[in-house]
C-alpha cells in the first residue's frame, strides 16, 4: 500500500517539485502592494491637511449653487484657505523644518 504525499498540494503538478519560488513572489508582490498603498494613503493625508479647508470651501459652494442658493461667500472662504494654504506652503523649507534656522546664521 502506497502512502499519499502529506505535501502533494504544493508541489507544482508537472515537475513535482515544491512550489515555493511562486508562493515567494505571491508573498513580495503583498509586500510591494501594502506599501504602495500606505505611501498613497499619507500622501493623501498630507495635501487633505494642506488643502482640506479649500476642499470642503468649494464643496458647499458648489451644493449651494446646484440647490440654487448663492455660493459666493463659500467661494470666498475657498479662496481665502487657498491663500493660507500657498502662503504657508511658501513658508516651509528645509530650513524651517528644524525651526533653528537663525541660529545657524
Amino acid at each position: 500500500m502506497k502512502i499519499p504525499d502529506p505535501l502533494a498540494f504544493i508541489r507544482h503538478p508537472v515537475a513535482g517539485q515544491p512550489n515555493v519560488r511562486r508562493a515567494r513572489s505571491a508573498g513580495q508582490a503583498m509586500v510591494e502592494y501594502v506599501i504602495v498603498v500606505a505611501l498613497v494613503a499619507v500622501a493623501a493625508i498630507a495635501v487633505y491637511q494642506l488643502f482640506g479647508q479649500v476642499i470642503r470651501a468649494q464643496t458647499a459652494a458648489m451644493a449651494r449653487e446646484i440647490a440654487g442658493e448663492d455660493g459666493s461667500e463659500q467661494s470666498r472662504m475657498a479662496q481665502s484657505a487657498a491663500d493660507a494654504a500657498a502662503a504657508q506652503a511658501a513658508a516651509k523649507s528645509l530650513k524651517s523644518f528644524t525651526g533653528n534656522a537663525d541660529a545657524a546664521q
